[in-house]
C-alpha cells in the first residue's frame, strides 16, 4: 500500500480540528516534503521522524515521500504530528498492516531516539478525540491532563516502537480510562487570619455571591492584598464543566496547574508592568492571555494606577462580554475570559491620604493625575468600591477577635449562588437586561432610593443595571426573596468611590 491515512488534530483557539496526515510513496529521487501549511516546526519534523525510524530498528523508504496536512487551509504548528506522521510512513511503506490505525488518532512529538515527547493542548484534543469515538495515543508525561476527561480510552507509550508493536498486534498496550477525580476542600488561605477589616469581607462576600467585580483602596499595608489572596478560598470549587474548560486554556497555554486538577479556581496575578498582549492574549499565533487564564476565577491587579492606561482599556469589553476575540491576518482565534476583577489601588501617589497618621504631602494636582491614570469607563464596570483603611497599633498587636472563617463564608457563596442558578440559570453577574427586568424588581419605596441615588451619584445606565445586580445578590445571601431597601442602600453605599 503506497497511501495512508492518519488522523490528529490541531490547535485552533480553545478548539482542536481533526487533521488528516495523507502519506503517499511514489518512485522517483527519495526526497521527503511535507504540505498543508505547515510552519517551520512541523517541516524539521522530517529529521525527527526519520531518525526516530532508523533508531527504533524500522526501514526508512528510500521513495518519493509526500506528507499532506489536510485541510491545506489550517496553519500547522509544532511537533505534534510527529507521531501521526511516523505511523503513516510505516503504514504506507508495509511494516505495519493497513487499516490499523483507524480506530485512533495520535498526538506525540518524537526525539530523535523514537521516544515519545509530550505536547501543549493536549485537553482540547482529548474532549474532541472523546466526541469522534475514536481512542487517543499519548506519551505518558500526558496523560495526567487528558485523564481529565472522562469516557476517553488512552493509551499511551513511551516511545515509537511501543506504538508500532500494539498496532502489529505483537505486544499490546492496556488502555486506560479517564477516573473522576476528587474535589479539594482545601481552598487555600483563611479569611479568619485578616485582623478587623469588616467592611473590605462583607465587600469581598456580596462579590463572591454573585460574581462581581471588586476595588479595594487603602494606605500600603493595611492588607488589601492579603483580602484578594483570600477571595479563591470562598468562592465555590469548580464543577467537572467548567473544570474542564479551564484545564483546556492551561493546556493551549502549556501551563501546568496542580490545584485546577482539585476543582481550585484560577487566581492569576500579572506584575503591573505586563503588556497588552500579555494580559488579553494574543501573537503571531494567537495564545491566550492572563484574562483567559483566570477563566471562572480570580484577576487580581495590584496597583491598578501602575498598569499601562492601553493595558487597562483592552479589558473592557472581555469584562462585559466574557470572551476575547483575537483577529491576525491569516486567522482569529477566540478564548473565554469569563474572569472577576479584583484591583488594588493606593488613594494617592505616597499612598497616606487618608489615613490617621496624616503623613500624605501630595498635592491636589498629583493626587488627580494619579487617579486619573483609570479611566471613568472602566471604573463603571466595577461592582463594588471598598475602603480599607489602616490597622491601629491595638488592632494590629491585640488579642486575636474571633472571625468567620473561609469554610463558613463559603457556605453561604455557596447557597447563594444555588438559588441563582435555580431562579434564572447563571450568577448575577451574568444577567442581561431582560433578566433584570424579570428577577430584580422594586417596589415603589425602592426605587424611589434608587432614583435619587442616581440624581445624586450621576450613576450611568450600566452602573445602574450594577447595582441592581449587586443588591439582588445581597438579598439572595440573606435568603430573602424581595429585594428590600436595606439590601439597595448596601449595595448603592458600596458603589461609592472611597477616592
Amino acid at each position: 500500500m503506497a497511501l495512508a491515512i492518519v488522523h490528529t488534530r490541531a490547535q485552533l483557539g480553545i478548539q482542536s480540528p481533526l487533521v488528516a496526515v495523507e502519506v503517499h510513496l511514489s518512485g522517483g529521487l527519495p526526497s521527503f516534503s511535507i504540505v498543508g501549511m505547515p510552519e517551520t516546526g512541523v517541516k524539521e519534523s522530517r529529521e525527527r521522524v526519520r531518525s526516530s525510524l532508523l533508531n527504533c530498528g524500522f526501514e526508512f523508504p528510500a521513495r518519493r515521500i509526500t506528507v499532506n496536512l489536510a485541510p491545506a487551509d489550517l496553519p500547522k504548528e509544532g511537533g505534534r504530528y510527529d507521531l501521526a506522521i511516523a505511523v503513516g510512513i510505516l503504514i504506507a511503506s508495509g511494516q505495519l498492516p493497513p487499516g490499523c490505525a483507524d480506530a485512533y488518532e495520535f498526538l506525540a512529538e518524537l526525539a530523535l531516539s523514537g521516544d515519545l515527547r509530550s505536547v501543549a493542548g493536549v485537553l482540547p484534543v482529548a474532549l474532541s478525540c472523546r466526541h469522534a469515538g475514536r481512542s487517543l495515543w499519548l506519551a505518558v508525561d500526558n496523560v495526567e491532563e487528558a485523564s481529565l476527561v472522562s469516557g476517553l480510552q488512552l493509551l499511551t507509550a513511551r516511545s515509537l516502537l511501543d506504538v508500532s508493536n500494539h498496532l502489529a498486534g505483537a505486544r499490546l498496550v492496556s488502555p486506560t480510562m479517564a477516573a473522576e477525580r476528587p474535589v479539594d476542600r482545601v481552598m487555600g488561605d483563611d479569611m479568619a487570619d485578616v485582623r478587623g477589616q469588616y467592611q473590605a469581607k462583607r465587600a469581598l462576600e456580596i462579590a463572591a455571591g454573585g460574581g462581581h467585580n471588586l476595588l479595594l483602596c487603602g494606605p500600603p499595608g493595611s492588607g488589601k492584598s492579603m483580602l484578594a489572596s483570600r477571595l479563591p478560598g470562598i468562592l465555590p470549587p469548580l464543577v467537572a464543566d467548567e473544570r474542564l474548560e479551564v484545564a483546556a486554556i492551561y493546556s493551549i497555554a502549556g501551563v501546568k496547574e496542580e490545584r485546577l486538577f482539585a476543582g481550585i479556581r484560577p487566581f492569576r496575578t500579572p506584575h503591573h508592568t505586563a503588556s497588552a498582549v500579555a494580559l488579553v492574549g494574543g501573537g503571531s499565533n494567537p495564545r491566550p492571555g492572563e484574562i483567559s487564564l483566570a477563566h471562572q476565577g480570580v484577576l487580581f491587579l495590584d496597583e491598578l494606577p501602575e498598569y499601562s492606561r492601553q493595558v487597562l482599556e483592552v479589558m473592557r469589553e472581555p469584562l462585559e462580554s466574557g470572551v476575547i476575540n483575537i483577529s491576525r491576518a491569516a486567522l482569529q482565534a477566540s478564548f473565554p475570559a469569563r474572569f472577576q476583577l479584583i484591583a488594588a489601588m493606593n488613594p494617592c501617589p505616597c499612598g497616606y491620604r487618608g489615613d490617621q497618621s496624616g503623613r500624605c504631602r501630595c498635592t491636589p494636582d498629583q493626587i488627580q493625575r494619579y487617579q486619573t491614570r483609570i479611566s471613568g469607563p472602566l471604573l463603571d464596570r466595577i461592582d463594588l468600591q471598598s475602603w480599607v483603611p489602616g490597622l491601629t497599633p491595638e488592632q494590629l498587636m491585640g488579642p486575636v477577635e474571633a472571625s468567620e472563617t473561609s469554610v463558613q463564608i463559603r457556605e453561604r457563596v455557596i447557597s447563594a449562588r444555588a438559588i441563582q442558578q435555580q431562579r434564572q440559570g447563571c450568577i448575577n453577574d451574568q444577567l442581561n437586561v431582560k433578566g433584570l427586568e424579570q428577577y430584580c424588581v422594586l417596589g415603589s419605596e425602592q426605587e424611589q432610593l434608587l432614583m435619587q441615588a442616581m440624581s445624586r451619584m450621576g450613576l450611568s445606565a450600566r452602573a445602574t443595571h450594577r447595582v441592581l445586580k449587586v443588591s439582588r445578590t445581597i438579598a439572595d445571601l440573606q435568603g430573602e426573596t424581595d429585594i428590600s431597601s436595606a439590601a439597595l442602600l448596601e449595595a448603592i453605599g458600596l458603589r461609592r468611590s472611597p477616592l
